[in-house]
C-alpha cells in the first residue's frame, strides 16, 4: 500500500494517543497519530518520523503520523495500513486460490472480522492485526492491554467450530526481525488465548514487511513461539 504525500519530521512529545507535536521544517506542527498504542520505545523525542500530508484545510490537524525510525530501521505505525497491505498481498501468498472472493469488516456472531475470504467451498475468517514493537530482533503483540484482540481470538475459535477455515495474521511493520512471540509480559491473557486458538486449529500467519517511507508491502513469513 502507498501513501501519496509525504514530509519527515522530528518527533517531539506525544501528549496523548491521538496527538504529537513534530518539527517540520523548523514549525512545530499539531499532528494526528494513526496508531492508539503505546508505541514509546519508537516516539521518543528527536526521533525522525514520517508523515502523510492531507492537504486538507477543513481538517485540525493536516498531517497524520505514520512511521518513525528506531536506529536505522523504519517502522510503520499507521494501524490501518495492516489490513491494506495485507489485503493487497492476498494473491501473492498462494494462501487462497487466483481469485478469492473478499469481504473486508464481515460481522459474524458478536464480532466483525476483518475478511472474510470464499475460495471455491473454503470460508475463511482471517483477523489481522499490526505488529510494532520489537526488542533485540524478537517483535511482540500486543503493546497494549487489548480485550478487543482477545474477543476476535474467542470468535475465531466459535467460527471454527461451525467450520469456517481461521486465521490471525500477523503483519510486522517494519524488517529485520527474526521471531514473534506474545507479549505476556503486557498483557499475558491475550498469549494464552493465542496459544489456546493456535491449539484448537486457528492458523497463525507473521509476515515481515518492506518498509519505505512512501509505502508499507508485506514481505515473508518469520517463525512465531510461546513461552
Amino acid at each position: 500500500m502507498r501513501y501519496g504525500r509525504i514530509v519527515q519530521g522530528k518527533f517531539i512529545n506525544r501528549p496523548n494517543r491521538f496527538i504529537a507535536y513534530v518539527d517540520i521544517g523548523g514549525t512545530v506542527e499539531m499532528c494526528h497519530v494513526k496508531n492508539t498504542g503505546r508505541c514509546k520505545e519508537i516516539l521518543v523525542p528527536g526521533a525522525v518520523c514520517i508523515l502523510y500530508d492531507s492537504d486538507n484545510p477543513s481538517r485540525k490537524t493536516r498531517y497524520d503520523l505514520i512511521a518513525a525510525y528506531k536506529g536505522g530501521n523504519l517502522i510503520n505505525i499507521d494501524s490501518q495500513a495492516p489490513n491494506a497491505a495485507f489485503k493487497e498481498s492476498i494473491p501473492r501468498l498462494e494462501l487462497f486460490g487466483d481469485s478469492p472472493e473478499i469481504h473486508p469488516e464481515y460481522t459474524h456472531g458478536d464480532s466483525r472480522f476483518d475478511f472474510l475470504v470464499i475460495d471455491g467451498d473454503r470460508k475463511c475468517f482471517v483477523e489481522v492485526k499490526g505488529v510494532t514493537l520489537e526488542i533485540d530482533g524478537v517483535c511482540r503483540f500486543p503493546d497494549a492491554p487489548t480485550e478487543r484482540g482477545v474477543k476476535h481470538l474467542k470468535g475465531l475459535m466459535a467460527a471454527l467450530d461451525e467450520g469456517y477455515e481461521c486465521y490471525v495474521a500477523l503483519i510486522v511493520q517494519m524488517k529485520g526481525m527474526h521471531v514473534f512471540e506474545p507479549n505476556y509480559d503486557t498483557h499475558e491473557e491475550f498469549g494464552m488465548v493465542l496459544e489456546e486458538a493456535y491449539r484448537k486449529g486457528v492458523g497463525i500467519l507473521v509476515y515481515d514487511c518492506i518498509v519505505q517511507p512512501d509505502s508499507m508491502t508485506v514481505d515473508s513469513p518469520i517463525p512465531f513461539r510461546f513461552r
